[in-house]
């Protein structure tokens, strides 16, 4: 029983420093949007957001996209059936060649909302690059003008970068950073670059660059049209469809607030949590159980030997470079994302909240009781493998 105690320690440490290297791995691999050289070429950009209910936020995107340095871009809003603001301060705003506002048609049966919306926008586009951005993004003057820099690059037909998420409460900052955090150290690029599984792809909707002849090849969102995670759904049928994916960052050229506060939070994560997974009960129940375990148990052996349980020395050793592991992961992600870096020692807590979050999903999803923007989202099929 000792042994198999002891090796299952040392088994959840080997896991965390695993993903420490993979982290060091990205951390050079991962590159900035603003570091590409200029891209020799400026091919028409239509830029497409979606905005339903978005009146906090709609002004400060829209006038963020129309400052763009880029020469060649449009702007294309759609409302997507608001009942607030958003449409009277689109109404209000200077339209020139650059914006136009579509009045969004009514939700058909068998399509998510935010992905009709994104089919509207697609076919109103005349760009030759299409890129996605959400309402609540704010984009400093060079970001349209960096990714088609870096999309040249790459020789990417999608370039997804991760933005600067703005986080003010206590659940914004202990649960947001956990989206770069397991792109960071989950996803290891050098493997994902080179592999046509899809599987080995994160996309963020914040920021996705297509080509547009590749976005129509894949179906677009009509391809996806109920699937709760369009981003990450897209990002894996470009890889599947032969045509190449490439992750940046973004932090320095978009920022984001995803949430305004705790309802938000997880109401957002638990749409999307569980669907990440394929609604996919044994690996997603497998997955968090074993995270858990590999982040929470040094940590548990460390507090049960400063309350004086006469645990070894070698355990405690283990243990310990488990914590270290905890931390220097965790602390990659908000040193390189921009997150408070007092934030890093809670990660034991986010992993908890986590958890809840993800039980929360599960039981959402498989009662059909899952919503987003005041919608409640199509019953979802549930698989158990």
């Amino acid at each position: 029983m000792r042994l198999l105690w002891l090796y299952f320690l040392i088994s959840a440490v080997a896991f965390v420093v695993c993903l420490v290297f993979i982290g060091l791995s990205n951390l050079r691999r991962l590159r900035r949007i603003d570091g590409y050289p200029p891209a020799p070429a400026t091919p028409r950009v239509s830029v497409l957001v979606p905005a339903r209910n978005e009146e906090a936020n709609i002004r400060a995107c829209v006038s963020s996209l129309l400052a763009q340095d880029y020469p060649d871009l449009e702007v294309v809003v759609l409302n997507d059936h608001s009942t607030d603001r958003t449409g009277e301060i689109l109404a209000e705003m200077t339209r020139g060649e650059r914006l136009r506002v579509v009045a969004g048609r009514d939700l058909p049966e068998g399509w998510l909302g935010k992905h009709w919306a994104c089919h509207q926008l697609a076919e109103a586009a005349s760009g030759e690059l299409l890129l996605f951005t959400d309402a609540d993004t704010r984009h400093g003057p060079a970001s349209v003008r960096h990714g088609v820099a870096a999309l040249h690059a790459e020789g990417a037909d999608l370039l997804t970068a991760v933005p600067f998420e703005e986080t003010v409460t206590a659940a914004e900052q202990l649960i947001v950073p956990v989206v770069p955090w397991s792109i960071l150290t989950f996803l290891p690029l050098e493997v994902a670059y080179r592999t046509r599984s899809p599987a080995f792809s994160a996309t963020i909707g914040q920021y996705m660059l297509f080509r547009a002849s590749a976005y129509r090849a894949i179906g677009g969102h009509a391809a996806i049209a109920t699937d709760p995670v369009d981003d990450i759904a897209l990002g894996r049928r470009i890889k599947a469809g032969g045509f190449r994916w490439r992750l940046a960052d973004a932090t320095r050229d978009v920022r984001c607030r995803m949430y305004q506060n705790a309802e938000q939070v997880f109401e957002g994560f638990s749409k999307n949590l569980f669907s990440a997974f394929g609604n996919r009960v044994l690996p997603f129940i497998g997955v968090w159980l074993w995270l858990e375990v590999v982040f929470l148990l040094p940590v548990a052996v460390l507090v049960a030997r400063l309350l004086g349980a006469p645990l070894p020395a070698l355990d405690t050793g283990v243990a310990l470079a488990g914590v270290a592991g905890g931390l220097a992961s965790w602390g990659m992600s908000h040193l390189r994302f921009g997150f408070p870096a007092r934030l890093i020692p809670l990660y034991p807590l986010t992993m908890l909240l986590a958890l809840a979050i993800a039980v929360r999903s599960v039981a959402l999803v498989r009662r059909g009781r899952t919503t987003w923007k005041g919608r409640t989202l199509a019953p979802q099929p549930v698989r158990w493998w």
